[in-house]
């Protein structure tokens, strides 16, 4: 952590803004733009529920950003808002390895208008914009600029072991949060070893009764997981080591010669 706000302080002595990951293309223009209690999004086109959702998150994260009681409700019209989401994508579909995530964000004095082709890049836009805003002596703002982005690897990933240390769905979740801030991708979710089975099974009840001290995830919470982090454009990567790894596996249905 301390490493990140290193790289975060050398972009502001710089005279950058504090942006992670850099974007691919950034160009400063003259002048910000405001961000009150007056703020409201818009979109230019029918919205998929998931870029629903997403800027419904935004303007939470907004709120709690910056103290201001933002209204959730979007603008009246497209003239009338402060962002405009421009996604070329109205229907959902799943996320595969490779998708397009670029995005064209071009933030003037009047307005800003956040440009993709998919959902999930209009959600890093969207939280390259949050990453934007700063306060200044005339209250919060955006500086004005031009940002054309698209990610550098395909696969951005962060692996959490559960089998030795167990992690609660909230935690969870709070990492899947944390891991959409910084346009992360994919969700390697280390599941079994030789410390724990954290999966419920149905059909082998004994793999995560007897194999753990207790603490799994039930196959509701799983499900909920993987919609959560599709929610934010990341994908989960489940794994179940075997066969090496595998002790507690053994414990409840132990070879037999």
């Amino acid at each position: 952590m301390r490493f990140v706000w290193i790289v975060l302080l050398c972009f502001v002595m710089k005279g950058e803004p504090a942006l992670m990951p850099k974007p691919a293309k950034l160009e400063r223009l003259s002048g910000e733009q405001r961000v009150d209690a007056a703020f409201r999004l818009a979109f230019q086109r029918a919205a998929a529920p998931r870029l629903e959702r997403g800027a419904a998150r935004f303007v939470e994260r907004l709120t709690r950003q910056t103290g201001i009681p933002l209204n959730r409700g979007l603008a009246a019209s497209v003239g009338a808002a402060n962002l405009i989401i421009d996604c070329a994508q109205t229907t959902d579909a799943p996320l595969t390895l490779g998708d397009n995530e670029s995005y064209r964000l071009q933030v003037n004095v009047e307005q800003a208008r956040l440009t993709a082709s998919t959902i999930t890049g209009a959600l890093r836009g969207l939280q390259t914009y949050l990453q934007l805003v700063d306060v200044g002596a005339r209250g919060f703002a955006v500086p004005s600029l031009i940002i054309e982005d698209a990610p550098r690897f395909p696969w951005r990933g962060l692996l959490i072991d559960v089998t030795s240390h167990f992690m609660p769905v909230p935690v969870i979740e709070r990492t899947l949060d944390a891991m959409e801030a910084v346009k992360l991708n994919v969700f390697h979710w280390y599941l079994t070893d030789d410390q724990g089975f954290r999966v419920e099974s149905k059909v082998f009840p004994k793999l995560h009764t007897l194999g753990t001290e207790g603490d799994y995830y039930a196959q509701a919470e799983i499900r909920h997981i993987v919609e959560y982090a599709r929610d934010r454009g990341i994908r989960v990567l489940p794994e179940f080591v075997m066969p090496g790894h595998s002790g507690t596996w053994l414990i409840g249905y132990p070879i037999r010669s």
